[in-house]
Parts: C-alpha cells; structure tokens; sequence
C-alpha cells in the first residue's frame, strides 16, 4: 500500500508542455553599443562611499543623450542626490502602475585582479559575441535595456495602458538609500503599483542538480541581513603567566558555539514551493522523492544541507567574517572582538536573530550587539498574484523551454525598498546564467551574450507594453 501510495503521487506530477528555445533576436548593434558605453563609466560602490559624483553626473548624460524619446517624454526626477525615477503615465490612470527597478552602481574590480579579466573591466568591449564588463550582469544590463524598450515603444507611438515608473537606485551595491528614499516619495505621493519587478534569479542553465533543461527561477522574496558583534574584555597581564580570564578564548568560545550550533533548517515554504514546481520535471527516483516529501522529506533535507548552496536557502546562515585581538605575541589581550554575519530566512527576524545567539552563547560577560545597517526578510509574495502570473506568463513566451519556479534570494536588492508599496514585488532578471557565469557575478570577467541582451530588451518591451 505505501508503495502504490508513492507511485500514484508521482504520477500526479504533470510537467506544463513546453516549447523549443527559441531563435536569437536580431542584433541590433547601436544598442549593443550603448551598453557598451555605459559600462565605460565606472560608477562604482564601495565601503567608503557611493559612487563619485562626477561618474554618476556622466552616466546619467550619457543616459539623457543615448534615449532622446525618453527623456522628451518621461518626467525625470533625482532622488537623494542621484537616483532617477522615470514616470510614464499610462491612457488607464485606474489601472495599478507596474515599477521597473535596476542600479546604477557596480561593486569594484579587487586587488589587481584586473589582470584576470579577458578584456579590461571597464573598456565595454563586445567580442565573440559577448559584451564584457563590470555591470554587464549585474545591473547596468537590466538598467539599459529597460530604456531601451522604453525608446523603442516611444518610437512606434506606444503608449502603456498602465502607468510605468523606471526606478534606478545609485548605492545597491551599498545599502539601497536611493530606493528607499524613491519608495518613500512614490508612497508620499498615493502611488498605486500592482507589480515591481527587480534584479534577482534568471534563467538558470545547468544549475539545478536533478533537472536536464533550464530553469527560470522567480524571487519571491529576499533574505534579511544583521551582523552581529561579539565584545569581550579581560584581565590582561603577560602571556608567560596566562589567567582563565582571557578575553581571546571567551570571544573563541562564543563564535564557536555560534558555527556549531547553526539554526534549524525549514525545507517547506518557499525552497519546497521550488521544489514542487520542479519535481515534474525530474527524473525517476527524484521525482518520487519530491512528490513525497511526507516519507522523504529527511533525505530530501540531508541531501540539500550537504550543499553549502542549496543549505543556505533552507536556514538562517551564521558566518564568522571577523575576529580580532591582541596587539602582541606575548602580552594577553584586555579586549577581544567578533563579527558574525547572518542572512536572514523569512520567518526570523533581527531581534529573533539577536536573541538566539546570545541563548547559544550562554556568556553573560560577551556583549552581543547589532551592528548598524541590518535589515529583516522581505514578505514574500504569493504565485498566485496577478503580478507572479503575468510575469511567468511572459517568462514562458519568452524562454518556452525553461519551466518556471518560485524562489528565494539570498542576497540583497533594491526590491526590499517596494514591498508595502507595490501589490507584488518579483526578482527577475531576463537573462541566462550558466555554471561559469556564477563566477563572473561580482568576479572576473564579468559578461553577458549578445543574443542574451537582445531577448532582455524584448522582455521588458513586452511587459510594458501589456
């Protein structure tokens, strides 16, 4: 009987037909171009600071120059000294706006490994079709080829029905003040926005274990984010007469039992909706294993925490990134220091977080303490939104070969600062990431395909336009 109870479960599991990838957009080599040039100007984000004003100053020319029809149509606003938004009201002011984010900024090219890189980082140079530069993924790409949409829609006398805010933060790389402070004047204002559509996944080719055929994975929400330091003091002296009251060892201790004692992993919510929705399209025995997680769900769990990859989207993560002490080999330390990072699954929060480790710790003489600039879990959205089953509607015209999956986000986005602002906040990014491509992501040789960026400026042509 258990058995026949697993194999009906599976053959529950329907995969949706799909199509044949289809055929690479013509080329259209002055858009090429532009991006190009774009990513000529090194608008980068650092610790120290957003980028230098004179980069953003010539972007932003650069913008205004590059897509004339925009800029004589669109009302452009700077927000926090160089955000833009872009408005575009649509023939249907009771429909809800649709928002279109992406960044301005890029992280920085480290150390010399500018060396590294085929081409140089910031020279735009478009070969063996690819265009190559920081930026080229994340996020210059999406940045342009929403405008470019936008001009070509304004040069065949399209209008949307909806109306249409282009929303380009200047420091994601950094923090998102810019979209916070773009958020907080489109809130001030009563805008209505039924989706916004962010950075995030993309079509992933050849990275998730078990299925043959790409994958387009939708955000339906990112992790939160809170370092943590850990502050201990001791009673010092010389290190040929050590004393128990050592501050190096208790802060040790306490960043040890942190690593040890990591949280509880969570497999359903939104890791077991992506597992359903790609279940179907797994081969025997996966497919039973996922069509029953309510016999398998244990193996299922062991198998994804075996992959630091895969472990991280089923649990609040807990990393030591600093530990410091002492200022010579043979004087004991008064002072000791830790930073943990944690990124945040939905479910926990900052204060949750803060409180569990300082339980682990179980040291009252370590102080335990936020440290500037965290942030909870976004709230994730529901598949079945209007705005999730539009855009995977459009997903699947556009890559008809990739089955189409709910996810999380591990890292941060701008789309954080939309959410109780728009109905749906989606992380998409219309483009295909392959194994190697994970590297490039704020690496070496940062890329995308030609044909890769044709189809993204279709896409976004499409959304606006419906």
């Amino acid at each position: 009987m258990l058995a026949a109870v697993v194999v009906l479960n599976t053959a529950r599991l329907r995969p949706e037909a799909l199509g044949a990838e289809r055929p690479p957009p013509p080329v259209d080599a002055a858009a090429v171009d532009r991006l190009a040039r774009a990513v000529r100007i090194p608008t980068i984000s650092t610790d120290a600071g957003p980028p230098a004003p004179a980069s953003l100053d010539a972007f932003h020319a650069l913008l205004a120059s590059s897509y004339p029809r925009v800029h004589a149509t669109l009302r452009r606003e700077t927000v926090a000294g160089h955000s833009l938004l872009y408005s575009w009201p649509g023939s249907d002011p009771t429909a809800p706006a649709l928002l279109l984010a992406a960044h301005q900024d890029v992280v920085p090219i480290e150390g010399d490994s500018a060396k590294l890189w085929t081409h140089p980082p910031f020279a735009g140079v478009v070969r063996d079709g690819f265009i190559y530069g920081r930026g080229t993924i994340d996020d210059k790409m999406s940045l342009v080829a929403i405008l470019e949409a936008a001009e070509r829609m304004l040069a065949r006398g399209v209008r949307p029905r909806r109306t249409v805010y282009l929303a380009f933060g200047h420091d994601e790389e950094r923090g998102g003040s810019g979209a916070r402070a773009i958020a907080s004047l489109l809130k001030q204002r009563r805008a209505r926005i039924g989706l916004a559509v962010d950075e995030g996944f993309a079509v992933l080719d050849g990275i998730i274990a078990g299925v043959d055929r790409p994958v387009a994975l939708v955000g339906m929400a990112e992790k939160g984010y809170i370092s943590v330091e850990l502050t201990a003091r001791g009673a010092g002296g010389h290190s040929s007469m050590p004393v128990h009251d050592n501050a190096a060892v208790r802060i040790a201790r306490a960043a040890g039992r942190l690593a040890d004692d990591p949280f509880p992993a969570e497999l359903e919510g939104l890791s077991g909706d992506m597992l359903t929705a790609l279940a179907p399209y797994m081969a025997w025995p996966q497919r039973a294993v996922l069509a029953n997680r309510w016999l398998f769900g244990g193996l299922v769990e062991r198998q994804l925490l075996a992959n630091p990859r895969t472990a991280a989207a089923l649990r609040t993560t807990t990393a030591l990134t600093i530990l410091s002490a002492g200022t010579k080999d043979n004087v004991l330390p008064q002072s000791a220091r830790a930073v943990v990072n944690h990124r945040i699954r939905p479910g926990e929060t900052m204060a949750s977080v803060i409180a569990r480790d300082r339980a682990v710790i179980g040291d009252a003489a370590v102080t335990v303490r936020a440290l500037p600039g965290g942030h909870d879990p976004s709230r994730p959205a529901s598949t079945a939104s209007a705005g999730y089953r539009a855009l995977a509607a459009l997903i699947r015209e556009t890559y008809p070969h990739a089955p189409v999956a709910p996810g999380l986000v591990l890292g941060a986005t701008d789309g954080r600062s939309y959410e109780g602002l728009a109905g749906s906040v989606l992380r998409f990014t219309p483009m295909v990431m392959r194994p190697d491509d994970l590297a490039r992501f704020h690496g070496n040789d940062e890329r995308i395909a030609v044909a890769d960026y044709m189809r993204a400026i279709g896409f976004y042509e499409a959304l606006m336009s419906r």
